[in-house]
């Protein structure tokens, strides 16, 4: 669109002069007119008289688009512009000009709109696996709501094995706390002459705050919705219940009595079911001891019911007997050809204890006197004064020694007496086997199976001792099985048995599982990763989404029977139920003891 509006300027003669007029006024009439914006500097004198009113720059006019939309949006480079102003600074209005009739423009589109414009994005949520382990080397924190109990003990040795000592006076199915656990430790250290089994109490272990009582239903929403949700009610105090209100909370004491031990480091400790003063111990020189524990005991006992005493009454002291102290092991067998970690206290039968080796032997103990407490008090009268064992309270038989399909891994690696015959026990060995023994058959397995078509070890066994044909296995390939064992047998060696139940989520070998006390179809098992406890009676809730065996056969898939898990320790050695405290689980690793209860259980 061309403009049409009329500059006023003055010639020489003081005429009028028009843009869009062909002429000068009267005094010019073929005057020739020069468009103001390119004449000289020299061409006119302004004068007081002649003011001039001249526009500097000459207008560029270009035609307008009348199909232009939204996207046809131009955007100039910015350079035109620079070079525009340079030539006027400089007075030279004619390459001005060329300039910004030669300016180009490039369409540009507008950026996209974000529709979360404004909004801060979510943060990447990954599910944590904890059959993968912690593969970003990130630590691990506690969530403590997890957790009834919990409490962790750094020891100055690791220990690969631990066993839970039955406490004579406290009862059974205690449930109130503090809690009081006491077990036997023993230790790894570098070396041998700083070796030694040592009797750990734990006492005023209390909850953890919080956990003994029923969640508001803000913690509810807030643990679901999380930080972001704002209940009405977030000003109010959420209210305990009596009973955690009535608990004082306490400091945790840890007392520990100390026997030396002069066969290096402890394979693996067990405790006498029928006597908890007497503990078997492996070494790694090929002997095994055993110790006369009582007196640690009646110590420990002591100064437990005296501070109790203190606590309540404000009493100095409660005298108690103390059985004889006893500083070295009472019985040394020294039979087995080489070191090994299986050993198991028949709980049937008092005092029968069974133990094999790494070269695949497995040796009988049966004591040569009364074994429990009350058989000891009848026939050797006061407790307090004399103890009976010696090095002649057992007598060993070796009793089998490594088979012939299995020369060349003949290790066991763990045994287990049957909950309910007297004579049966099970051994698992490298090389993928399980065998069932009847110790009235020397030199031959009764029933003989290689569960494991790969061959891959089998480290440790449990036999349920609720459901006497049950048998949970653990192996080297980190796959743990429960099998029927009255279908144990197969008509064809070479076919391995069909477990119940097999999972193979674990990436690392099983290092420990072990049955509920009193929960049939519940079972800890532990890996170098962590612990963890299955419910076996749990099946999948939606028929059609049930796993099939193929993928339950791949690593780390979650099942649905998995409880609990319990990380952050380093490497996991072995794990227990405590058997007067309900769902009380204690482990051993490289990092130290956890003594904790589930708070889901």
């Amino acid at each position: 669109m061309v403009k049409n509006s009329k500059r006023k300027t003055s010639d020489d003669s003081g005429a009028i002069v028009s843009d869009n007029d062909s002429h000068i006024g009267s005094n010019s009439a073929n005057t020739k007119t020069t468009a103001p914006a390119l004449r000289s500097v020299n061409e006119e004198v302004e004068t007081a008289d002649n003011l001039q009113c001249e526009d500097p720059y000459e207008d560029i006019y270009e035609e307008e688009d009348d199909d232009i939309s939204y996207e046809d949006v131009y955007e100039s480079s910015g350079d035109e512009d620079d070079e525009y102003m340079e030539a006027m600074n400089e007075g030279d209005t004619s390459a001005a000009a060329a300039v910004a009739a030669g300016t180009t423009k490039e369409p540009k589109l507008p950026p996209p709109i974000n529709a979360n414009d404004g909004e801060l994005q979510p943060a990447q949520i990954k599910t944590w696996n904890p059959f993968m382990g912690n593969t970003t080397g990130e630590e691990l924190e506690m969530d403590e709501t997890a957790y009834k109990m919990h409490h962790a003990l750094t020891p100055e040795w690791p220990s690969l094995t631990l066993d839970i000592v039955p406490d004579a006076h406290l009862g059974e199915n205690r449930t109130r706390f503090p809690h009081t656990v006491t077990m036997v430790v023993g230790t790894q250290a570098d070396k041998r002459s700083k070796n030694k089994l040592s009797v750990l109490r734990m006492s005023d272990l209390c909850r953890i705050p919080g956990s003994g009582r029923e969640k508001t239903e803000k913690e509810l929403d807030d643990e679901m919705l999380g930080d972001a949700w704002k209940h009405e009610d977030d000003d109010s105090d959420s209210s305990s219940s009596d009973e955690e209100d009535e608990e004082e909370e306490l400091d945790p004491v840890l007392e520990n009595y100390s026997f030396s031990h002069s066969g290096g480091g402890i394979n693996r400790i067990r405790v006498c079911p029928h006597n908890s003063s007497v503990v078997g111990v492996w070494g790694e020189n090929g002997e095994v001891s055993l110790y006369d524990i009582g007196g640690a005991i009646d110590l420990l006992d002591r100064s437990s019911l005296s501070s109790n005493a203190r606590k309540n009454d404000g009493s100095l002291a409660i005298k108690k007997e103390v059985r004889k102290m006893r500083k070295d092991p009472f019985f040394v067998y020294s039979g087995h050809s080489t070191e090994g970690y299986a050993i198991d206290w028949s709980r049937v039968t008092p005092g029968r204890l069974a133990t094999a080796d790494c070269d695949g032997n497995i040796h009988i103990w049966n004591a040569t006197h009364p074994v429990t407490p009350n058989d000891i008090v009848a026939k050797y009268g006061n407790k307090s004064q004399s103890s009976p064992w010696s090095n002649s309270s057992f007598q060993v038989e070796p009793m089998y020694a490594a088979h012939g399909d299995n020369l060349d891994h003949p290790s066991v690696e763990d045994l287990q007496w049957s909950p309910t015959e007297a004579t049966v026990l099970a051994s698992a060995e490298c090389g993928g086997y399980v065998r069932i023994y009847d110790i009235r058959c020397p030199g031959k397995a009764m029933i003989s199976n290689k569960i494991h078509s790969g061959g891959a070890d089998v480290n440790v066994i449990s036999w349920n001792k609720l459901v006497g044909n049950l048998l949970a296995t653990g192996g080297d390939d980190g796959s743990f099985s429960v099998f029927d064992l009255r279908n144990f047998q197969t008509a064809d060696a070479s076919i391995p048995p069909k477990p119940l139940a097999r999972f193979h989520s674990h990436r690392t070998p099983i290092t420990s599982l072990e049955w509920h006390p009193t929960d049939e179809s519940m079972i800890a098992v532990s890996d170098d990763n962590g612990t963890y406890v299955y419910d076996l009676s749990i099946e999948e809730d939606d028929p059609e989404n049930k796993m099939n065996e193929e993928e339950a056969a791949v690593e780390g898939v979650i099942p649905p029977q998995l409880l609990f898990v319990h990380s952050g320790s380093d490497m996991t050695k072995e794990v227990h139920w405590h058997p007067q405290i309900p769902s009380c689980i204690a482990t051993t690793s490289l990092s130290g003891f956890s003594v904790f209860i589930p708070s889901n259980l």
